[in-house]
């Protein structure tokens, strides 16, 4: 899957969709590890956060994209790097999924939601985002770590 479209300010969101009572976080951990990551577009710098940086075999949380994707299933890179492309230019929201292809052969599944912004004023941009590893196997694969640091 991989998706963007043009970010609407003007769609105003749903009443209380930021109300903390509306969020299962224990389902959401039950079934995934989430993290949220930034991207500046005038240093062309992604910081992630310590698991996403873990997960993408990253020694440090700040890495570029090209760093970044050559995890990833090979088939997807190419999708994802002109989705990253196309949102650099122009104010998006979008997502994708693919598999992370660890150095031992285990794979881990990935989602990413995100959007960049400030494009249209005199700034550089940047982008937000969220992944989400789920907490299943795929076939021949190990589990992720239920155990959170920090």
């Amino acid at each position: 899957m991989f998706k963007i479209a043009r970010a609407n300010a003007a769609v105003p969101l749903t009443p209380g969709s930021f109300d903390d009572a509306n969020q299962n976080h224990e389902m959401l951990a039950q079934f995934s590890v989430s993290e949220a990551w930034t991207g500046d577009f005038s240093s062309g710098m992604l910081r992630l956060g310590e698991w996403s940086a873990m997960l993408h075999g990253l020694a440090a949380q700040e890495c570029g994209l090209l760093s970044l994707i050559r995890c990833y299933d090979a088939k997807d890179r190419s999708h994802i790097l002109e989705l990253f492309e196309q949102a650099a230019t122009l104010c998006s929201s979008f997502c994708f999924s693919t598999t992370i292809i660890m150095p031992n052969g285990f794979r881990q599944p990935l989602f990413c939601m995100g959007e960049s912004n400030g494009l249209e004023e005199k700034f550089s941009g940047s982008m937000v985002g969220v992944f989400i590893f789920p907490r299943f196997k795929l076939e021949g694969a190990k589990q992720i770590s239920s155990r959170r640091q920090g």
